[in-house]
């Protein structure tokens, strides 16, 4: 059993498969005292060196993954390091041992409400995928009063600058002329979307939550900042939707080699990798 280098290290959180890729191409991962290259694959048995991390690959029974919505605030970056120096989503995680946190998809700094981690590559990857089609449902907050007509208008698509685009549903949920509340839902997840989608016809968004993604939704006593563990039902239902099959399989997984730091192979001791002088 082998598994692509880019794939294995994706479900192990280390990153993007196109930025592993990258990273790969770039001659910044060594299996076995070798520089990689695309299209490697590694099996139970094989060391990987990435950054200053040693992992060992081993093969293990399929374990569930852990998925976890949180509640992101208003002011926090969906990113890992932020060069402005913002408080990030990352910085609010439990630790994890053997692995990292995968964002399903993003929220932008002012947007506050549902964002879901998990610490399986392939999940985020399944979800995030167009041809997955899972529904993002927002509140969103807007000033001045909303003509039954651009309701309609956004009911049945207009045009952005990346092409057609519409709610899939749409709805008034309460307010006043100068400060209306509407419930929207989008089965995509393009960049600012749905600020794109009222700004397109001339409203301003004041507020926007999201308050569920796919069968997820963010429960009230959640506080912002705070996360719950998502129960195993609705787990089991995303990995369907995502297109993964878990039970009664085995994988590839990654566990830190700390018995191959200072070890090295015969005649390497001492010298750097191939292509990271």
């Amino acid at each position: 059993m082998a598994e692509r280098l880019q794939k294995l290290l994706a479900n192990s959180g280390l990153g993007s498969r196109r930025k592993l890729e990258a990273d790969i191409a770039a001659g910044s991962l060594i299996i076995n005292g070798r520089v990689a290259v695309l299209g490697d694959k590694a099996a139970s048995g094989d060391r990987i060196r990435y950054g200053e991390r040693r992992y060992r690959v081993v093969l293990s029974e399929r374990r569930d993954y852990r998925l976890i919505a949180y509640h992101k605030p208003e002011g926090r970056v969906t990113t890992r390091s932020d060069e402005q120096n913002r408080p990030t989503v990352f910085e609010h995680l439990p630790r994890l041992k053997d692995s990292r946190w995968v964002a399903v998809g993003r929220l932008d700094i002012n947007t506050s409400g549902l964002l879901l981690f998990t610490d399986n590559g392939d999940l985020a990857h399944g979800l995030m995928h167009p041809s997955s089609e899972v529904e993002r449902e927002y509140a969103c907050r807007i000033r001045g009063p909303v003509s039954d007509e651009d309701v309609r208008k956004l009911h049945d698509g207009v045009e952005l600058e990346d092409g057609h685009a519409r709610f899939q549903r749409v709805w008034f949920d309460g307010g006043t002329d100068n400060n209306q509340w509407f419930r929207v839902v989008l089965s995509e997840g393009r960049n600012r979307e749905v600020r794109r989608l009222w700004m397109a016809l001339g409203y301003q968004v004041s507020r926007l939550i999201r308050v569920r993604y796919g069968p997820v939704e963010l429960p009230a006593y959640v506080r912002a900042g705070k996360f719950m563990d998502v129960e195993e039902g609705l787990v089991t239902h995303l990995q369907t939707m995502a297109g993964l099959s878990v039970r009664g399989e085995t994988q590839l997984r990654l566990v830190h080699d700390s018995g191959a730091r200072g070890r090295g192979r015969p005649g390497q001791r001492g010298k750097r990798p191939p292509g990271r002088r």
